[in-house]
C-alpha cells in the first residue's frame, strides 16, 4: 500500500541508515585527511608544493572517471558487490598511504582511495531497498550523513594524526573501511531486484539534456568552484596556522569551535532559505561570504587569530552552500532526471576537488600563499557573477508514484486527475518503468486529496 504519509518500514529504516553508515564511514576517512596531510607531506622524501597540492586532490580524478561506470556496472553485476569491489580499492589505498614515506607513496594510495568510487552505487542500492514514496526521505538521510561525517572528521583528523602521525589517520580509515565492508556484507538487506531508478542514477542517454539546461550548468560550476577553493586553502592554511603559533596536534582547538559555531550561524539560514523562500538571496550572500573570506585570508594569514576567524567566516558560507546546493539541484532538475543531474553535479564535485589541490599547491609553490587566497576569491567572485543570473527556484519536492498494477489508460487517467490538484507543479510519467515522477509544493498540496487519488487507482 502506497501511503505519502506513511513512515519507513522497519527494513527500509535499516537499509537506510546501514548504507547512510557505509556512505559515512567512507567520507570520515577521505575528510579525517584534509586538515594534517599538507603538513605531513612536507616530511616525505621528493615532496614540493606542488605534489603536496597534488597528494591531497588526486583522489578526485579517478572519482570523477569511475562513479558512473561504478553505477552502470553495478545494473549488471549487483549493488553489493561492486560497493565491495570499490571499497577494497579504498582500504588497499589507506594501507599504501599509511605504509609510504615517500611522497610518490601518498600519491599512488590517494588514488587508490579514489578509484573506491561507490557514492553512485550507494545511492541505487538505497533505491532498490524503498519504496517509491520513501524515496526523498532516504536521501536526505544519507546527506544528513555525508555532512555529519565532514564535521567529525575535520575535528578528528587532528586529533588522531596526533598520537601517531597522519599514518594514524590512514590506518584508522582503512579500519573504518573494514567495517564498512562487514555492514554491507551482514547488516545491509538484499534487494529483491535490481532496475534503473532514474530519481537516483545517471542515465547516459540524457546526460544532453542535464548539460543544456543553463541553471543546472550554473549550479554545477558552483559546486566545482565550492569545493576547489576547500582543497586549495587546505593546502596552506594547516601550515600557516602552525607557522603562527598553533602547537602540532592543537588543530582540533581551532576546527571544533569554527565548525560549531559556523553551523550554528549557518541552520537559521538554512530555514531562511527554504521555509521563508528566499533561496536566491540568502544562496548570493553565502557565495559573497566565501569571497570575503578568502580576501580577509589574504591579508591576516600571518595571524592566528586572523586565520581562524576568517575560516569561521568561510565555513559559515561554506556550511550553507553545502546545505543549499543540493536542494537547488533538486528543485532544478526535472523529477526523472534528478539523477542524472545528481550524476553531473558529483562529477563536478570531484574535478573541484581535483583541481584546488593542483591549483593550490602550484600557486602556494610560485607565488606563495596571499596568491592561493587571491585566486580563491577571485574564483568566488566569477561565481557570484553567475549566479546573479540563476531563476529564482521553484519551491517544490519530488516525489514517486508506482504504477505498477495500473493499464497504460487508467494510468493516463489517473495522471490527468493527479494535475487537476492544487501543489502538483510537474508530472512525468514512464509508463515502462510502471512510474510517476512528480514535483509537489508541499505548502499547496493536499495530500489526503493525493492519497485519496492513489488508493482510488492504485492501491485497489
Amino acid at each position: 500500500m502506497q501511503d505519502i504519509t506513511s513512515s519507513m518500514t522497519l527494513s527500509e529504516k535499516r537499509a537506510t541508515w546501514s548504507l547512510a553508515g557505509i556512505y559515512a564511514l567512507r567520507m570520515l576517512g577521505l575528510f579525517m585527511i584534509l586538515p594534517v596531510l599538507s603538513l605531513f607531506a612536507e616530511q616525505l622524501e621528493g615532496s614540493t608544493p606542488a605534489l603536496i597540492g597534488l597528494a591531497m586532490s588526486i583522489y578526485g580524478l579517478p572519482q570523477v572517471l569511475l562513479q558512473i561506470p561504478f553505477g552502470l556496472l553495478s545494473d549488471r553485476f549487483g549493488r553489493k558487490k561492486m560497493i565491495i569491489i570499490g571499497l577494497v580499492l579504498f582500504m588497499i589505498g589507506s594501507v599504501i598511504a599509511a605504509l609510504s614515506t615517500t611522497i610518490y607513496g601518498v600519491l599512488v594510495g590517494r588514488a587508490f582511495q579514489g578509484a573506491g568510487a561507490v557514492s553512485a552505487v550507494i545511492m541505487a542500492l538505497v533505491a532498490d531497498l524503498t519504496q517509491e514514496v520513501h524515496r526523498t526521505k532516504a536521501m536526505a538521510i544519507i546527506g544528513i550523513s555525508i555532512g555529519a561525517s565532514f564535521g567529525i572528521g575535520i575535528i578528528a583528523g587532528p586529533v588522531i594524526s596526533g598520537f601517531g602521525g597522519v599514518q594514524s589517520v590512514f590506518a584508522v580509515t582503512a579500519v573504518l573501511t573494514a567495517l564498512a565492508i562487514i555492514a554491507i556484507i551482514f547488516i545491509v538487506p538484499d534487494p529483491h531486484q535490481t532496475k534503473l531508478h532514474r530519481d537516483a542514477e545517471f542515465v547516459p542517454e540524457e546526460t544532453m539534456h542535464v548539460l543544456k539546461n543553463p541553471d543546472l550548468l550554473r549550479l554545477n560550476y558552483g559546486i566545482f568552484t565550492l569545493h576547489m577553493i576547500l582543497m586549495a586553502i587546505f593546502v596552506v592554511v594547516p601550515s600557516l596556522m602552525r607557522d603562527a603559533g598553533l602547537l602540532a596536534g592543537g588543530e582540533w582547538k581551532v576546527y571544533l569551535p569554527v565548525f560549531v559555531i559556523s553551523m550554528a550561524f549557518a541552520v537559521p539560514f538554512v530555514i531562511l532559505a527554504e521555509k521563508k523562500r528566499k533561496m536566491k538571496q540568502v544562496f548570493i550572500g553565502a557565495i559573497a561570504v566565501v569571497m570575503v573570506a578568502e580576501l580577509g585570508l589574504s591579508f591576516m594569514h600571518q595571524s592566528l587569530i586572523g586565520i581562524i576567524a576568517f575560516l569561521w567566516l568561510f565555513f559559515c558560507g561554506f556550511n550553507l552552500l553545502e546545505a543549499t546546493l543540493p536542494s537547488l539541484i533538486s528543485k532544478t532538475a526535472p523529477a526523472d532526471l534528478k539523477g542524472t543531474a545528481m550524476g553531473a553535479y558529483s562529477s563536478s564535485q570531484f574535478l573541484g576537488l581535483f583541481i584546488g589541490g593542483l591549483v593550490g599547491g602550484w600557486f602556494n609553490g610560485v607565488f606563495g600563499v596571499t596568491a592561493v587566497f587571491l585566486f580563491s576569491a577571485a574564483a568566488a567572485f566569477s561565481w557570484l557573477l553567475v549566479s546573479l543570473w540563476m531563476k529564482s527556484p521553484r519551491y517544490v519536492a519530488n516525489l514517486l508514484i508506482s504504477l505498477e498494477k495500473l493499464s497504460e489508460p487508467d494510468a493516463n487517467e489517473f495522471i490527468a486527475e493527479m494535475g487537476k490538484l492544487s501543489g502538483v507543479e510537474e508530472i512525468t510519467l514512464h509508463y515502462d518503468e510502471a512510474l510517476a515522477y512528480l514535483k509537489v509544493d508541499n505548502q499547496q498540496l493536499d495530500k489526503d486529496k493525493l492519497q485519496g487519488l492513489i488508493t482510488q487507482y492504485v492501491n485497489t
